[in-house]
């Protein structure tokens, strides 16, 4: 079955989706990958989660991917001694290093990394921003604040530090621990929370290898300052809106999204954008009209795929949440000015073989009316460069590795078929003619573009392009 859409759909499973037949159904909605997020569940859980979501891609017959997401590390403040404190906005706030538990005066902060990294004038945000501290005076044990926004605070509320770099790893002994379990199950994504900077990336790069594919979440101000070598060390990102909304003003949010889809465009690696994207449909059947706009425009911008979290995972309506952001981006796709807006962000072919190649493929399916492209990749690359040129006509990828074609199902505009073993270039047009039929992407006398490296199994050779004819011998040259 193939998609009548170039973007993807990411759903997170939990509560809400957590039998087989209800995460068949999401599939069957418009689900390409799914989400286990490890800052819930117990290992058991996912396990259980991930062997459904394998047998349903047997019966389906399609590759879907399984992304696992690390908690990351979380700051929080202490305990109150009563249940609930009320903090008054000009007041001064203390936040130290003491076990005692707190009152209106103070609290503790056992995160001695924050005391370091932190100066006066500083911000500290607690509970996703509904409390605004500013830094007066620090010292290695003591912060003392002024509450410029007050408001009630209880024990063990999230904290944020917008304008500070923690010394602090993006993976704690928790993350250790999950992501053994979850390269173990078989994931094809491990999104890694907390990056703050390239060095987050190489670290987790050092224990994945070529298990998984990284997938970056960008959520804080302090990873857009070197967003161009994440972006390059990375498999794939993530806009995590949810902690860049709260240390990013509201208004620099839109336009930091834009940005980091650009910097993945140019790069060619596959971008996801997240977070309260359809907030309103945990309990309600339909979104706000805001919401389907901010869908929208995700897609407009280019990204790869769109993400659903608490409305999958807890809300009352997933396989309807599901439902309306297939439709929305297959609207959005539809219309003439999407093309326009993709063809004017179009970035600049890499001045190398492979990049030549591919860009001509996306220009003869154009001018031939082709029905399709078909890449033949053992590594994924030569399916993730058509992608970036974002041709008019499906993806059809070809690879004889099943980890291959799960990873790629959630790149832009890839339709992933595991294939055979193939040794010479007329198998491969032999294949891609054979599975565009079957695929419903062609019929007789159609013409396909395809593109390999030759020699095979070498990532990024792709060096060679024919124009096939379904129903043609391939073995005349």
């Amino acid at each position: 079955m193939h998609r009548n859409r170039s973007a993807k759909i990411i759903a997170t499973l939990g509560p809400s989706s957590s039998t087989e037949a209800i995460i068949e159904k999401l599939f069957l909605a418009g689900v390409d990958a799914f989400r286990l997020n490890f800052s819930h569940g117990t290992h058991e859980e996912h396990k259980e989660r991930h062997e459904m979501i394998r047998r349903v891609e047997k019966k389906v017959g399609r590759p879907i991917s399984i992304l696992m997401d690390l908690q990351g590390p979380k700051l929080r403040i202490g305990k109150f001694k009563d249940t609930c404190v009320i903090l008054q906005e000009g007041q001064t706030f203390v936040l130290d290093q003491q076990d005692a538990p707190g009152d209106q005066t103070r609290v503790s902060l056992p995160h001695p990394e924050i005391f370091k990294a932190v100066k006066e004038g500083d911000n500290l945000l607690i509970d996703d921003g509904k409390i605004r501290l500013r830094l007066s005076s620090v010292s290695p044990t003591r912060l003392e604040t002024l509450v410029i926004t007050g408001g009630p605070i209880s024990a063990h509320k999230g904290l944020n530090v917008p304008s500070a770099a923690l010394e602090i790893s993006a993976m704690t002994p928790k993350d250790r621990k999950d992501l053994d379990f979850g390269l173990k199950l078989g994931v094809d994504w491990v999104a890694l929370s907390f990056v703050q900077h390239p060095n987050d990336v190489l670290e987790a790069k050092k224990i994945i290898g070529t298990q998984a594919g990284i997938v970056s979440k960008l959520e804080k101000p302090m990873a857009i300052d070197h967003l161009e070598e994440i972006v390059r060390l990375s498999d794939a990102i993530m806009v995590a809106r949810g902690d860049l909304g709260v240390e990013l003003p509201p208004e620099e949010v839109p336009t930091i999204q834009k940005k980091i889809i650009r910097c993945c465009r140019q790069a060619g690696k596959p971008v996801a954008v997240a977070t309260q994207m359809l907030d309103s449909m945990i309990k309600s059947p339909t979104p706000t009209r805001a919401e389907a706009s901010d869908v929208a425009t995700a897609i407009y911008d280019g990204a790869d795929a769109v993400m659903l979290s608490a409305e999958s995972a807890s809300g009352s309506y997933p396989i309807e949440s599901v439902t309306i952001m297939d439709k929305i981006i297959s609207y959005v796709e539809k219309d003439p000015f999407y093309r326009t807006v993709q063809d004017a962000a179009l970035p600049e072919p890499e001045a190398t073989p492979s990049g030549a190649i591919t860009a001509a493929a996306r220009q003869v399916a154009h001018t031939l009316q082709a029905s399709a492209i078909v890449t033949f990749t053992s590594t994924g690359t030569t399916s993730l460069r058509a992608a970036r040129e974002r041709p008019t006509v499906p993806i059809l990828a070809l690879t004889p590795y099943i980890e291959i074609a799960r990873k790629l199902a959630l790149v832009w505009g890839v339709h992933a078929v595991k294939s055979r073993e193939v040794h010479r270039f007329t198998e491969v047009v032999e294949d891609a003619c054979f599975f565009a039929k079957e695929a419903g992407l062609a019929k007789d006398k159609d013409k396909i573009i395809v593109t390999a490296g030759i020699p095979f199994q070498v990532a990024g050779s792709t060096n060679i392009l024919r124009i096939a004819q379904i129903g043609e011998d391939s073995s005349k040259e």
